[in-house]
């Protein structure tokens, strides 16, 4: 099954979600992220975990954590 960016993430059937082990309950900054069935990755808020998810597919997620990697993102943390 193919999902729209912005679907409601309790729409997407199937699937696990997870945070990163750095991630603080205290402060509620969770990203939650789910591999879908067919490939690519859902990503949500945990604080709104029936709000919308952001759909990627394989390539996007490959490119972007390829470039986290390299540290091209390593600006967006201070």
């Amino acid at each position: 099954m193919q999902y729209r960016n912005g679907v409601p993430a309790g729409e997407i059937q199937d699937v696990m979600w997870f945070k990163s082990s750095r991630s603080s309950a205290q402060g509620g900054n969770c990203v939650e992220v789910a591999a879908l069935p067919g490939g690519g990755a859902a990503m949500r808020h945990s604080r709104d975990p029936q709000g919308p998810a952001l759909v990627y597919t394989a390539e996007e997620v490959d490119a972007f954590l390829v470039g986290v990697k390299a540290g091209e993102f390593d600006s967006l943390t201070g």
